[in-house]
C-alpha cells in the first residue's frame, strides 16, 4: 500500500485559500498528478487544501472525500502553566494578566525543545510540560485513530506498533492536507515523536511525502518513507519553492520569517 501526504500550496491564511504563487504551484502539481497513479483521494475541509487538490482531481478525473480530521493539527499549549513554558513560545500576547493560548503547539524556540529530550521520545513527549499544558495528547490520539480506521478499510489493522495484514493491498491513496497534520500522521506511521517531525523537517507547499508498506513477514506490515517533502514538480516547472514552513536562515535577514 502506498500513501501520499500532500501539503497545500502557498497559503493565503486570511482568506483560507491560495496566493497567486500557490495557484501556480497547485497547477504544476496537477500536471504530474496522473503519473502518480492514485486510486483514492482524501482532502482536508479547509479551503487551502481543497483548492490545492482541485486541479489534480480534475486532471485525474476523480473526486475526493472530505475528512475533518485532516484539517491542520488543532492542538494547543497553555503557556500560563509555568514561567518556563512562556519562554518556549516567541511573541506571546498578554491580556488581563494572561498569555494567549498558542494554536501552533510545535512553534517553540530551539532553546526550549532541545533542553527537553522527552519531546524527542516516541512516548515521552506525552508526559512533557508542553503536552500536559493543553490537549496535544487527546488530539494526536484522535487523528491517529482516524488514520488507523482508514487503513483498516484497506486491510491494514494496527496492533501495537505494527499493522496486521488482513487483506493485501497495492492501492495508492492521497491525502491533501497541512504541514502539522502530515507530521503527526507520519510520526504515527514511523513510530516516532511528532516533535521530531515538526522540528526536523520543513515541508514546502505542494510537497509530496510518500510512505509505503513493507511486509517482510507474512501478515505483518510496517511503513517506510520513500520520500519526504518532494517538490520536483516545482523544479521541473522552474517555480521556486515557497518559504512557508521555514524560518529565517540567518537572524539578520528581516525579510524572512523569525
Amino acid at each position: 500500500m502506498r500513501i501520499l501526504l500532500i501539503r497545500h500550496g502557498d497559503p493565503d491564511y486570511e482568506h483560507d485559500t491560495l496566493t497567486e504563487k500557490g495557484w501556480r504551484e497547485a497547477g504544476l502539481l496537477a500536471g504530474m498528478a496522473p503519473s502518480m497513479k492514485i486510486d483514492d483521494c482524501y482532502v482536508s475541509p479547509l479551503g487551502r487544501a481543497r483548492d490545492t487538490a482541485s486541479g489534480s482531481l480534475k486532471a485525474m478525473g476523480k473526486e475526493a472525500a472530505v475528512l475533518d480530521w485532516l484539517r491542520e493539527f488543532p492542538a494547543v499549549a497553555d503557556p500560563n502553566v509555568s514561567e518556563e513554558l512562556t519562554r518556549a513560545y516567541p511573541g506571546l500576547s498578554r491580556e488581563d494578566n494572561r498569555y494567549s493560548v498558542r494554536n501552533v503547539i510545535w512553534d517553540m524556540v530551539p532553546d526550549y525543545w532541545t533542553r527537553h529530550p522527552e519531546l524527542m521520545e516516541p512516548d515521552g513527549w506525552r508526559r512533557s510540560p508542553v503536552a500536559e499544558s493543553g490537549d496535544a495528547v487527546p488530539v494526536y490520539d484522535h487523528v491517529c485513530r482516524e488514520l488507523d480506521r482508514l487503513l483498516a478499510a484497506y486491510g491494514y489493522v494496527r496492533e501495537g506498533r505494527l499493522y496486521r495484514v488482513v487483506r493485501e493491498n497495492t492501492k495508492t491513496i492521497a491525502c491533501y492536507c497541512h504541514f502539522g497534520i502530515i507530521c503527526a500522521l507520519l510520526s504515527h506511521l514511523l513510530n516516532a515523536s511528532p516533535f521530531v517531525l515538526w522540528h526536523g523537517v520543513a515541508l514546502a507547499p505542494t510537497s509530496v511525502t510518500e510512505v509505503v508498506s513493507e511486509e517482510r513477514q507474512q501478515g505483518i506490515a510496517s511503513f517506510r518513507a520513500l520520500r519526504i517533502g518532494d517538490i520536483s514538480h516545482l523544479y521541473a516547472g522552474q517555480e521556486p519553492p515557497s518559504f512557508a514552513a521555514r524560518f529565517c536562515e540567518v537572524f539578520s535577514n528581516d525579510g524572512q520569517r523569525h
